[in-house]
């Protein structure tokens, strides 16, 4: 029987290796295959912030398959349809932005994950399951184990109940967002301070402690996210690049005037 791709960042992870992403905001599958050809794990497609259709994200998972790397796609929060068609289009995964309770992490799991776990709608027609060559049976076990299931700690209200969502069945990691919750805190951008510091310790912390992988953004490095636990980091994107190699030329420039 033939399968799909298993998820190259679970499997990474699963191994007790680090993994590696690049977030896009732009519209390009060809700047996806570049990420893949560099040898990044994932490519973190946004649909919270960007205004990225799914024909879009369709074509963007499609150049990240073709080189073996995995996509990500950080869902708008919405309907059930919202979540289940990136994984049907065959995403690796998914992230689900501000998870505010233990009672939304259950209803997520319910709503992603086949049986026994949740209730997914079946179909089976599309690129996750082999436009219906995939066996039923295997169709929904190969789902549960191999796609990943990502909730953001962006904001304190959840966090009496961390150990709780830390347990949900079918929750397979813990993303922080210093961003967001810096401003939730009230302090937008001082992200050296105390309470995001006690915060990242406590999401690593807990999430090992109950099996789960615990990710985030490379704030302050990279390497000290490893250090401190974290399995996965988003570490650039492509309109940082961009703005980087305008600024340089541009620099360049202004040097050929003086």
């Amino acid at each position: 029987m033939q399968y799909p791709r298993t998820s190259r960042v679970l499997d990474k992870m699963r191994r007790g290796e680090k993994v590696i992403s690049y977030k896009f905001n732009l519209s390009c599958p060809r700047a996806v295959e570049i990420a893949a050809l560099a040898g990044f794990d994932a490519a973190w497609i946004c649909q919270e912030h960007v205004p990225t259709d799914f024909a879009v994200m369709e074509a963007q998972i499609m150049a990240a398959k073709s080189h073996d790397m995995d996509c990500i796609v950080r869902v708008p929060k919405g309907s059930y349809s919202d979540y289940i068609r990136p994984l049907e289009a065959d995403a690796a995964g998914i992230m689900i932005p501000h998870l505010m309770s233990l009672e939304e992490a259950r209803e997520i799991a319910h709503t992603v994950r086949f049986h026994p776990i949740g209730r997914r709608p079946v179909d089976g027609g599309n690129a996750d399951g082999l436009y219906c060559r995939f066996d039923f049976k295997e169709y929904i076990k190969f789902a549960n184990q191999n796609r990943l299931i990502i909730v953001q700690i962006e904001d304190p209200e959840p966090l009496s109940q961390l150990d709780e969502i830390c347990q949900v069945e079918g929750i397979d990691m813990i993303f922080f967002g210093p961003g967001d919750f810096s401003h939730a805190i009230g302090h937008p951008a001082e992200f050296d301070h105390p309470e995001i510091h006690r915060v990242r310790k406590l999401v690593v912390e807990t999430a090992h402690k109950y099996g789960k992988f615990a990710g985030t953004v490379p704030l302050p490095s990279l390497k000290q996210c490893y250090d401190e636990g974290f399995d996965f980091v988003n570490c650039g994107a492509d309109v940082t690049a961009i703005n980087a190699d305008c600024d340089r030329v541009m620099n360049m420039y202004r040097d050929c005037q003086k």
